[in-house]
């Protein structure tokens, strides 16, 4: 559906002002969609992201920094979020032996389980796959890299 119907605008200042406001409305249009399928598997974007920054890593530890550095959602707490997946038995935590002052965090073999089981169940492909091809998602991710590279 296009943006002016969904907001009910039928006009904007010109084409830059309506794809920012049409990025805007569709990011918030798939953290919505993304929130309902992760909550089958109890978990939160935010809580996906670091399990997903974790299996990079993976053998290697990550560090709070790291996770903050690497999220989507830099407005998230990542040491709460970490809270919650130790709580869940997904990640583990331990004081690192060169530094004691550093937290080592790692994804366990339960936290890989739970992403191969979300991947599986294609929860990050439905949206996209659905409306866009392979091509059209490459120029997708090609003009929103483009827009990003202005700093």
């Amino acid at each position: 559906m296009r943006i002016e119907d969904e907001i009910k605008q039928a006009h904007f200042q010109d084409e830059h002002q309506k794809a920012i406001i049409n990025l805007i409305y569709t990011s918030g249009w798939l953290q919505l969609r993304q929130a309902c399928a992760f909550k089958r598997f109890a978990l939160t974007s935010p809580q996906f992201n670091i399990l997903r920054i974790l299996r990079g890593q993976h053998p290697q530890p990550a560090t709070v920094a790291l996770l903050i550095e690497r999220m989507l959602d830099k407005t998230s707490n990542a040491s709460r979020i970490v809270d919650r997946l130790e709580e869940k038995k997904l990640v583990t935590r331990t004081v690192c032996p060169s530094n004691r002052r550093a937290v080592d965090i790692r994804i366990t073999p339960a936290g890989l389980a739970l992403l191969d089981q979300i991947e599986e169940s294609g929860v990050m492909q439905a949206a996209a796959h659905a409306s866009l091809s392979e091509a059209e998602a490459r120029q997708l991710n090609d003009l929103l890299d483009k827009m990003r590279d202005t700093d």
